[in-house]
């Protein structure tokens, strides 16, 4: 989730990506869906709110940066969605706020879902909440995903997560699909 080149580019340094592209490649072999989810907007932003506070700093200062056809939008190449795994364009924090996500996992019978992203604090956190209330089982993969804030990232996987999901690391996850 949001593993896209204007928000990549903000996290070099951390492994978060690479542990991504690991989990989908070992999901695609175990014939997993994959699913890719991006925060972008319309040209001119009609969908953010003067009253958002967050988003509406991307209205003020990002032009049209964060359009859904902008650079900085797209799925960064190293994941390479192919041409049969949706890319959901979402308006929100959650993955599932303003996007078509709930409708796509209905449309794939999918009960377990498989969460990394950045930032932890952020799509991970919002989105996990919500799958929780939607009776998704759920396992975040703690090391694809990372936050701004080394100890929110922490406190949210050891404290918060596991109160709604299981959190492991890639390389176990990729080994339980053996």
């Amino acid at each position: 989730m949001d593993f896209q080149n204007g928000i990549v580019d903000r996290f070099d340094g951390t492994s978060a990506l690479a542990n991504a592209v690991s989990a989908a490649d070992a999901a695609r072999a175990a014939s997993i869906p994959v699913l890719f989810v991006r925060v972008a907007f319309r040209p001119g932003h009609p969908e953010i709110a003067s009253s958002n506070l967050g988003f509406g700093r991307i209205a003020d200062s990002a032009g049209e940066t964060m359009t859904e056809s902008a650079h900085g939008t797209q799925i960064h190449p190293a994941l390479s969605p192919r041409a049969d795994e949706p890319v959901v364009t979402k308006r929100r924090v959650s993955a599932f706020t303003g996007s078509d996500l709930e409708v796509l996992l209905r449309g794939l019978a999918a009960d377990h879902l498989v969460l990394a992203g950045i930032s932890t604090s952020g799509v991970v956190l919002s989105t996990l909440r919500q799958a929780a209330d939607l009776d998704h089982r759920i396992t975040v993969l703690a090391d694809a995903c990372a936050d701004r804030r080394r100890d929110v990232h922490d406190l949210l996987m050891e404290a918060v997560f596991p109160n709604q999901a299981t959190v492991t690391t890639t390389a176990d996850w990729v080994a339980s699909l053996s």
